[in-house]
């Protein structure tokens, strides 16, 4: 459960504590996306080797492949991938709901086309928790109903009402008790719906609560004042995650306004297309400036990455196609984003969290 470390003086920023099945988590914390049971390009002891302490798997993909009987055999997910740190499962209600044109959506739940074969398959709430519950994650998300931006406040409306609904399915069929079951706060960027699906769902208590249905194409304001307006409503001794935010200056605008945990595939979907963050910014390594370039991708990182190889390295990796490439930029990107948060917690607990955020993007947006 969640622990409350220490409030910083200044801002609603936060230092925690969440106690897994499988380990400690601190908080403020970035969480790699595995989507199909693994971070692309990153192995399980690399992303050890970056600080990671807990990573996100997808419900929907390792449901489609390698199905649930392949994962019941292993022992459950953590062994399937040899990960023994926490992890967290989403339950494919996103990746369903980007497939307009091969999904049909209910009351009950939601009918689909599986991207891979065409085969059909219907998720409800419960089978969503019988899927998690199998997959035994230790923090677990239940079935819900992403609106898109822009939609009209009669749709947004409609998905919000199904998702408290789902969420009060979920809690009734989730079984094992030694998973987080947290609940997701719909209402796109209508704050009134946002406020009554929190107070709905507050009052189911779950053990943590997730902001969904943002970053999907809405301006940075508009995502900043959802976190905020949420944020104000929820309970200091539960975490609160921000479901999909990945760019630096949005994490540090989301932990700014209380939030504690947070994922996303920026930094390796970056990474295997040539470009690195680094401390000054992003850079696309591919590109001619760094031909003979032998510094550090950043020299103020000390990842595996920085310390061995070069601008210029990498860019030819990058140019002769070769796997390395991808690798050694994915597993920088991944360092970088833990270190952030790993200073952010340093900052929250010195009570000095403005001030790094203005030494932090004054470097980072020159």
């Amino acid at each position: 459960m969640y622990t409350l470390l220490h409030q910083e003086k200044h801002t609603k920023a936060r230092l925690g504590k969440l106690t897994t099945s499988h380990g400690e988590i601190q908080t403020p914390c970035f969480m790699p996306v595995g989507t199909h049971a693994t971070v692309k390009g990153v192995s399980p002891r690399e992303l050890d080797e970056c600080g990671a302490e807990i990573m996100l798997s997808n419900a929907y993909h390792v449901f489609l492949r390698p199905g649930l009987e392949v994962i019941r055999k292993a022992g459950g997910l953590h062994k399937f991938i040899s990960w023994t740190k926490p992890m967290l499962t989403d339950s494919g209600g996103y990746q369903v709901f980007s497939l307009p044109l091969l999904r049909k959506v209910n009351d009950e739940g939601v009918e689909f086309q599986s991207h891979i074969d065409g085969m059909k398959h219907f998720f409800t709430p419960e089978t969503v928790m019988e899927i998690q519950n199998t997959l035994g994650a230790d923090i677990i998300m239940p079935l819900d109903e992403c609106a898109h931006y822009p939609c009209t406040k009669d749709h947004a409306q409609v998905a919000m009402d199904r998702t408290i609904n789902w969420a009060r399915r979920s809690k009734k069929a989730h079984s094992r008790k030694d998973q987080l079951l947290f609940a997701i706060i719909q209402g796109a960027t209508y704050q009134d719906l946002r406020r009554e699906c929190t107070k709905q769902l507050l009052d189911l208590d779950f053990p943590g609560y997730a902001i969904g249905g943002v970053s999907v194409g809405e301006p940075s304001n508009l995502i900043y004042e959802t976190v905020e307006a949420v944020g104000a409503l929820l309970p200091e001794d539960k975490p609160r995650y921000v479901m999909g935010i990945g760019m630096p200056q949005d994490i540090i605008e989301a932990v700014e306004r209380g939030v504690d945990m947070f994922d996303c595939v920026i930094p390796t979907r970056y990474g295997r297309n040539g470009t690195v963050f680094t401390s000054s910014g992003k850079i696309v390594i591919r590109n001619s400036p760094y031909l003979e370039d032998f510094t550090p991708l950043d020299p103020q990182c000390s990842c595996y990455v920085c310390k061995t190889f070069s601008r210029a390295y990498i860019r030819h990796l990058f140019n002769a196609k070769e796997m390395l490439a991808l690798m050694l930029a994915s597993y920088h990107n991944i360092y970088f984003f833990i270190n952030l948060v790993r200073q952010l917690r340093q900052a929250i607990i010195e009570d000095r969290f403005l001030e790094f955020k203005k030494e932090f993007l004054g470097r980072y947006n020159n």
